[in-house]
């Protein structure tokens, strides 16, 4: 019997009127993956990047969130081919690909996640979860419709080139990444500087006028609330991660009186 994937979270964003919030899932546990789904929020990030992930782990937290109303989206660790092939090929359908500066950058990802002719994509649907081992018709010939490709600005660089970036034709969007950027810009942990926060919103400029949807990450429900306002489509609000360490911090300076300064999160 043939099977429908989900719809991408190209797909979702075209879908809705207003931004869609989500939140990192960074702790490599299906478990809290499946907790975080069912929280009705829009997304979650399952990040490769930055976290324990790896290929088992990615693919049990997909599984795990696949009974919720919530799209994920795979950060890979890098804009490698063979990554990115993999991670497609255990069925993530929505992907992130970070430290995009140029058009180059952007042009390598999109052939990344096209089979041939358009791409490099090697084949294999007959024996991945992608193509739901061939249960899927047509999905070699229609997984262009099956696969959103979004971008991760992050650099000065990539600001520069935001609007080249978001003109590629296979970029479904741009998220913006105020960390790294203000690292790049000499402003280490600095991601509500000024200067950071109007190169963000140069970027929000570039990438609408290119017609993409953008994206972004802000923690402080302020600054989340200003990007929304600037014109953010999506964004991450939260990290699992990051509430069990301040939501510990907090029980613990109310039952054990331990004097902590209270930390920010990323």
């Amino acid at each position: 019997m043939p099977l429908r994937l989900s719809p991408t979270f190209r797909q979702a964003l075209a879908a809705e009127d207003r931004p869609l919030a989500g939140m990192w899932v960074c702790s490599g546990s299906p478990l809290v993956a499946e907790i975080c789904a069912g929280s009705g929020l829009d997304w979650v990030l399952i990040d490769m990047e930055h976290s324990p992930n790896g290929l088992e782990s990615v693919l049990a937290q997909l599984q795990a969130v696949a009974a919720y109303p919530v799209t994920p989206v795979v950060r890979v660790p890098i804009g490698d081919v063979v990554t990115i092939k993999q991670v497609l090929d255990l069925g993530a359908q929505n992907l992130l690909v970070p430290m995009v500066s140029s058009r180059t950058d952007a042009e390598a990802a999109v052939a990344a996640v096209r089979y041939p002719p358009r791409g490099t994509r090697g084949v294999g649907s007959a024996l991945a979860r992608s193509a739901r081992w061939n249960r899927v018709d047509d999905y070699l010939l229609d997984a262009d419709a099956h696969v959103s490709l979004f971008v991760q600005v992050e650099t000065a660089a990539g600001v520069e080139a935001a609007s080249e970036i978001a003109a590629v034709d296979g970029v479904d969007g741009v998220f913006v990444g105020p960390s790294d950027l203000a690292a790049s810009m000499g402003l280490l942990g600095q991601q509500t500087h000024p200067d950071v926060v109007a190169a963000v919103l140069r970027t929000f400029e570039a990438v609408r006028a290119a017609g993409k949807p953008v994206g972004v990450n802000a923690f402080d429900p302020t600054a989340a609330d200003s990007y929304i306002d600037a014109g953010a489509s999506f964004v991450l609000v939260g990290a699992d991660t990051a509430m069990l360490a301040r939501g510990s911090e907090a029980l613990a300076e109310r039952f054990t009186r331990s004097g902590r300064e209270p930390r920010g999160s990323y």
